[in-house]
C-alpha cells in the first residue's frame, strides 16, 4: 500500500532545525509540500508542533506527529464543533459523500453494513458531503441529514459539506492528498472516494470512487487488528 507524505516528515529528519525555524525557512518548508502559508487551519496546526516539538517527541511516536495535521477542528452537519482528536486510536474511512449520485445507494448501504459491523472494534467512517462532481450533492446539511438518515438510517458522522479540489478545497482533502498515490493524481476524480486512516492519524491507502466499501474489509480489518 502507498504511504502518503506528511507535511511534517520534515521534523523527524531535522528536528533541531524544526524547533527554532525562522519565518522564512518555515515557510519555504510549507511551500515545498504546497501547502498555502495563508491557509489559517494548517498554520496554526505548524505552529502548534512548532512550538511543542520537544514535548511531542517525548510524548508521541513519530507517526503519530507525523499524522497530527489530520486532527483539526471541523463542524458537522448539525453546525455542531467537532474535534477530530476524538478519533485518534480509531481506524478512519473518509469518503465524500453525494446524494444523488449514481453510486449512492450501494456505497451508502455498505457503509452501514461496514459501520454496523466494526464501529464497535474501532473504525469510524466520516462522510463529508461535496457538489463538486455533477452537482449531485445540491442540498442543504439539513436536507443532507434527512436524506441520510431517512433514507439509509446511518449512523456514523455526517459533516459540514466542503469542497475537496481546487483553491478551496477543505484543508483535511489538502492534507490527504498529500501523498504520493501513483496513477490517482493529486485531485479526486468524483463522489465516493476513499481514503482508509490508521490509528495515528495516517493516510495509509485511497481508493477510487467505483471502489465497493465491502471490498476495503480486509485493509480495515488489518488496521484494527483483527486479520
Amino acid at each position: 500500500m502507498a504511504t502518503p507524505q506528511s507535511v511534517f516528515d520534515f521534523t523527524l529528519k531535522e528536528p533541531h532545525d524544526f524547533m527554532y525555524p525562522g519565518k522564512e525557512t518555515a515557510i519555504q518548508k510549507l511551500m515545498e509540500f504546497h501547502i498555502d502559508p495563508n491557509d489559517h487551519l494548517l498554520m496554526n496546526t505548524f505552529y502548534y508542533i512548532k512550538e511543542n516539538t520537544e514535548k511531542l517527541l517525548n510524548t508521541v511516536s513519530y507517526r503519530s506527529l507525523a499524522g497530527m495535521m489530520l486532527y483539526t477542528r471541523w463542524n458537522d452537519a448539525k453546525g455542531n464543533d467537532v474535534d477530530l482528536s476524538i478519533y485518534r486510536g480509531k481506524v478512519m474511512l473518509i469518503v465524500n459523500v453525494a446524494s444523488k449520485c449514481g453510486m449512492t445507494n450501494s456505497n451508502y448501504t455498505e457503509l452501514n453494513q461496514l459501520y454496523d459491523k466494526y464501529k464497535d472494534q474501532g473504525l469510524e467512517i466520516l462522510a463529508f458531503p461535496c457538489n463538486q462532481f455533477g452537482e449531485e450533492e445540491p442540498g442543504s446539511n439539513d436536507q443532507i441529514l434527512d436524506f441520510v438518515c431517512t433514507r439509509f438510517k446511518s449512523d456514523f458522522p455526517i459533516f459540514d459539506k466542503i469542497e475537496v479540489n481546487g483553491e478551496n478545497a477543505a484543508p483535511l482533502y489538502k492534507f490527504l492528498k498529500l501523498g504520493k498515490w501513483g496513477i490517482f493524481g493529486d485531485d479526486i476524480q468524483w463522489n465516493f472516494a476513499k481514503f482508509l486512516v490508521d490509528k495515528d492519524g495516517q493516510p495509509v491507502d485511497r481508493y477510487y470512487p467505483t471502489t465497493s466499501p465491502l471490498t476495503i474489509e480486509k485493509d480495515i480489518r488489518k488496521l484494527l487488528g483483527l486479520s
